[in-house]
């Protein structure tokens, strides 16, 4: 059944800036599906449809597109937000750490751009809103896994915009600076971590919350 209203498929919307992005195309007038790997026993936002949704496996981002697409017929708006942060010197950093930060916060975006795409090039109208951050653009101490996977969106996200704004679908940034939410706290530990980095790191979490 084809929606009467735009739609809007915003990823890692059960809490922080997801949960709060999702709200705002409420408030806009869209019908808004929220996801989140496990949504069941959540309450979702007024307005907002809560879906399950694994930006790690292929197999969910597709299953996801499909089932908003068969729903309410069209997607309009695609949010990219769900990530994982990471902390800790890059020596302290396993190579599968890394791995899984990647699987995440990049490959999971290819994922879900490439199951709407070709669905947007069809109605010949889109917009892919990729979350990146300020350090998407710039250094930092301590996160160079998360920093590192914010500058490949930057990049995957200028590049795609020149292959598709031809057929009417546009591909945007966003670059929020440090957000008081449980994201960080959730952030992935130093899996190998080493004393001579330890009192740094401290000082510099500190210092960030304390920013």
């Amino acid at each position: 059944m084809a929606a009467t209203r735009p739609v809007a498929l915003v990823t890692g919307a059960s809490s922080g800036i997801g949960k709060e992005t999702a709200r705002a195309f409420v408030t806009a007038g869209f019908e808004v599906i929220g996801t989140g790997r496990k949504t069941s026993g959540l309450t979702p936002p007024a307005g907002v449809t809560y879906l399950d949704l694994d930006v790690a496996s292929d197999d969910s981002a597709t299953a996801a597109v499909g089932e908003v697409i068969e729903q309410f017929g069209r997607i309009d708006v695609l949010v990219n937000n769900a990530g994982m942060g990471s902390a800790g010197a890059v020596e302290e950093n396993s190579l599968a750490q890394a791995q899984s930060i990647f699987n995440v916060n990049v490959f999971g975006v290819i994922r879900m751009t490439k199951a709407v795409l070709p669905h947007m090039r069809a109605q010949g109208s889109g917009r892919i809103i990729n979350i990146s951050s300020v350090l998407g653009i710039t250094p930092q101490p301590f996160m160079a896994l998360y920093v590192a996977t914010k500058h490949a969106i930057e990049g995957y996200s200028e590049s795609l915009d020149h292959e598709v704004r031809e057929h009417g679908v546009r591909v945007l940034l966003v670059q929020p600076a440090l957000t008081k939410t449980d994201f960080d706290a959730n952030a992935a530990r130093p899996d190998t971590p080493l004393p001579l980095y330890a009192e740094r790191r401290r000082v510099f979490d500190e210092g960030m919350w304390r920013g």
